[in-house]
């Protein structure tokens, strides 16, 4: 594995699935994998888990891992090409992704969409330029459209507490006070639709999500009926897809509540974080044994490991 950037750059993703947890049970069995080799995780945005799950996952296969903030500790980067560098950026992203690559065995690329220009966002541009001019391995700490390092710790977790051989997973959107973007819940319907369980998607109408991304799921505008029965529930919101970028008026009444689980007895409520208590999932469903967030969360340090471990092996 050279690239990891979605559900596509896995040949196997039971086995991927598999490794992550027996990591968890021996976390350093590989520990000299990574001796003497460099991971260097660039953040363009905020982070909390993948900023961590990845480090630790990193040392845990004995790597030396570096941090750069790119957007508060390295210079303003010129991202088009062709143009006169008098403004206010201050170097290109040619040679900022080269020199890292030239210091990393892998890098790590974290960078939100703008929630623009949505031809622009969907192109990967950002990321695409820092596969192309870094010239080692890369894996997306998450890009504009995708989570994939989420959506495999997500897979793992399924995986890990299901009761039923095929599960039914409902990918439910939930309220917000600003425009979110669609990498979480396009990466999560993408590797659902790859994995063994029933998947559906339930959202208000006008949130539909890219086709490219939901073939082979059930979609539905109606809550009630998607969350009946569910084994695990996946809260997230986004905004719409079509018109881009924005929020839709109403549907404040599609927040997660304990009530609305009466026809999902069983059902585990799973969301990627950080969460706004009492607007996407109420604070009575994350203080319950119902939520497995935490555990998600822990989950992030084995799904980031198994892909470095591949990635190291292919060095």
């Amino acid at each position: 594995m050279k690239l990891f950037t979605s559900v596509n750059d896995v040949s196997d993703v039971q086995q991927l699935v598999a490794e992550a947890l027996q990591l968890k049970q021996n976390p350093f069995v590989h520990k000299q994998l990574g001796e003497n080799k460099t991971l260097c995780l660039v953040f363009l945005n905020p982070s909390l888990r993948t900023r961590i799950s990845t480090q630790k996952a990193g040392q845990n296969l004995g790597m030396n891992v570096i941090v750069l903030n790119i957007d508060k500790e390295g210079w303003a980067l010129e991202l088009q090409d062709g143009v006169i560098m008098n403004g206010t950026t201050v170097e290109h992203i040619r040679e900022a992704a080269g020199v890292m690559g030239e210091y990393s065995d892998i890098i790590g690329v974290r960078s939100f969409p703008g929630l623009k220009n949505r031809e622009e966002d969907y192109s990967e541009m950002i990321f695409n330029k820092f596969v192309e001019f870094c010239k080692v391995p890369v894996v997306s700490l998450e890009s504009a459209t995708r989570h994939p390092l989420q959506s495999l710790a997500d897979l793992v977790t399924i995986e890990e507490l299901k009761t039923n051989a095929r599960p039914k997973v409902v990918l439910t959107w939930a309220p917000h006070i600003k425009p979110l973007p669609q990498a979480v819940p396009n990466s999560f319907a993408e590797w659902m639709c790859k994995g063994d369980v029933d998947f559906v998607i339930a959202q208000p109408a006008g949130y539909e999500l890219s086709g490219e991304f939901t073939n082979g799921a059930t979609i539905t505008h109606n809550q009630e009926e998607a969350l009946k029965d569910a084994d695990f529930i996946y809260v997230k919101n986004w905004s719409a897809y079509e018109p881009y970028g924005k929020i839709l008026p109403g549907n404040e009444d599609w927040m997660l509540t304990l009530d609305k689980l009466k026809e999902a007895p069983n059902a585990k409520i799973m969301h990627c974080l950080p969460v706004r208590r009492d607007l996407e999932l109420s604070s009575e469903i994350l203080d319950s044994d119902r939520s497995v967030v935490i555990h998600e969360a822990g989950n992030r340090v084995w799904a980031a490991q198994a892909v470095l471990k591949q990635m190291l092996e292919a060095l």
